[in-house]
């Protein structure tokens, strides 16, 4: 066993799905993010920065979003937070604003990860508030997504 859950496994092929939407509708990179809460998916996310001309529009950001919209607070405490994809700085830090407590992320980042790849962002004691990580969860899967993007692309 890998160490997860089967509830992880099933809230991660729900970010997978929506990696894979991202890449096929919408022509983006393919990451998906699903935000939880009380064990229901309360955002969904994936990637449109390239559709909305949104630098932040990763989708983590974009789970953030319509949580907050769907629960009516911009804080969530006790939350776990799924993606294909290592989280950036820039979703790091909203992920401590919001107060999320977990993260469980896919495949790394070697070039901008802030979950321990790159940087330590989620658990850096300089902050009020860490976010648990896990990372690894389908990884191969995600990686290949993204690198198959990337190749097509080149």
């Amino acid at each position: 066993m890998d160490g997860f859950s089967e509830v992880d496994h099933a809230f991660m092929a729900r970010a997978l799905a929506l990696a894979e939407h991202a890449r096929d509708a919408e022509g983006e990179v393919p990451v998906g993010a699903v935000l939880v809460m009380d064990g229901r998916i309360v955002g969904e996310g994936w990637n449109r920065n390239i559709g909305l001309n949104d630098p932040t529009a990763h989708a983590e950001i974009q789970a953030l979003r319509a949580a907050g919209q769907a629960v009516s607070n911009y804080r969530f405490p006790g939350a776990t937070l799924y993606v294909t994809l290592e989280p950036c700085t820039m979703c790091a830090m909203a992920m401590i604003h919001a107060r999320v407590g977990r993260v469980v992320y896919g495949a790394t980042d070697p070039k901008t990860g802030a979950a321990g790849s790159v940087f330590d962002t989620l658990v850096s004691p300089l902050h009020n508030h860490r976010v648990e990580v896990v990372g690894g969860l389908r990884a191969d899967e995600a990686g290949d997504m993204l690198r198959r993007f990337f190749r097509a692309r080149r």
